[in-house]
């Protein structure tokens, strides 16, 4: 865009793609902030929503601002431009592109519209994208690993049949409304310990009247441990502290507590992440195998060759589960994924050892930018 006049605005496009493209990007645009054009002098930015955020200037206020339009605040204020006030306050319900931004009890969190679509919002929590939640369509699922997660989930009963899920960390509740929407009649809880990012997340994204989900303020593992014995069908954990999954969420007890909670036939399935040489993921492999006799991972074929940090689902069970149905899901999706089981996970085995709680440490710290969106 040129300037023809001194009020001209100035644009920045750093290109498209939407959310998935910037949550898969490891720090594109990140490094377009460090290494390139001043982003915060931009009043359009154009290319994705996450592009969108990251020119966006901080007022004296501490909220975010965006072109000539006011966001990032609950009510009414002046335009810097017009000097007037923004005709539409926020009314309690996300439903306008008004970027929400809140401290939280581990750190700052943010809720960003996605331009392209109406009601869907990216929630991140110290820059790294904690979840991506559609209000208006659910099943619709963008980050990779939750479309994984998703994948266990359709094969771990019949289509549409209802499940008992336990759900550990909430972020933006975006598997419990996929199950609701895919699965109604589904009974799940859900145990996220931010009790102020649960406020923020279930005032701004409520959740449908009869969606069968209940949100407990509480550590994962303490919830799991409060399980009554096999009484649910799926236990599904996406729990970071930061880019970490917690000490206490990946040694044998906590193995233990998982299949304990776990019918029979239940199915255990974890967002981990890690790269080459793999010392974490190969030690929760060792860990759950002392409980679970049925072990796969799914992934990008890249993660699993070593060639690049990411996340890495894991999913363990006592009694065989579909494989080869979980493979045929994860290949044909949108971002094809490989399902590592049987020789592959007993190659990775070899020479691990299980962790208890007193030796049990954090997954790895990401490379710069590999969780982030600037």
């Amino acid at each position: 865009m040129r300037p023809t006049d001194g009020t001209a605005e100035t644009a920045r496009v750093p290109g498209a793609g939407g959310i998935t493209g910037s949550a898969r990007e490891t720090g594109i645009l990140h490094g377009l902030a460090k290494a390139g054009p001043d982003l915060s002098t931009a009043d359009v930015i154009i290319g994705s929503s996450a592009a969108r955020q990251l020119g966006s200037p901080s007022g004296d206020d501490g909220s975010v601002t965006t072109g000539p339009g006011p966001v990032g605040s609950a009510h009414a204020r002046p335009s810097p431009r017009s000097g007037t006030a923004d005709p539409t306050p926020h009314n309690g319900v996300v439903n306008e592109s008004i970027p929400v931004i809140r401290d939280v009890d581990h750190g700052t969190a943010r809720l960003l519209p996605d331009v392209d679509r109406e009601r869907a919002w990216l929630l991140t929590v110290d820059g790294a994208p904690q979840s991506y939640v559609d209000l208006d369509a659910p099943e619709h699922l963008e980050f990779e690993y939750a479309r994984r997660l998703a994948h266990v989930v359709d094969c771990a009963a019949a289509a549409g049949a209802p499940l008992d899920v336990l759900h550990l960390g909430g972020g933006a509740l975006t598997l419990p409304r996929y199950v609701a929407a895919t699965r109604p009649g589904s009974r799940q809880d859900v145990a996220e310990a931010d009790r102020a990012l649960l406020g923020l997340v279930t005032e701004h994204l409520p959740l449908p009247e009869g969606s069968g989900i209940t949100v407990h303020a509480a550590d994962a593992r303490k919830q799991l441990e409060e399980t009554e014995p096999g009484s649910v069908d799926l236990v599904i954990a996406d729990v970071f502290g930061g880019s970490r999954v917690p000490a206490h969420l990946t040694s044998v007890p906590y193995a233990a507590a998982a299949a304990r909670a776990l019918r029979a036939d239940g199915i255990y399935a974890a967002n981990l992440a890690d790269g080459a040489p793999f010392g974490f993921l190969r030690s929760q492999l060792a860990t759950f195998a002392t409980v679970f006799g049925e072990l796969a991972l799914i992934a990008e074929p890249g993660v699993l060759r070593g060639r690049r940090f990411g996340n890495v689902v894991l999913v363990a069970s006592r009694e065989p589960f579909d494989t080869a149905a979980l493979t045929r899901r994860c290949a044909a999706d949108a971002f094809a994924a490989r399902v590592a089981y049987g020789d592959a996970v007993a190659g990775l085995l070899k020479g691990a050892r299980p962790v208890g709680d007193e030796e049990a440490v954090a997954s790895p710290e990401p490379p710069d930018g590999a969780f982030s969106i600037g």
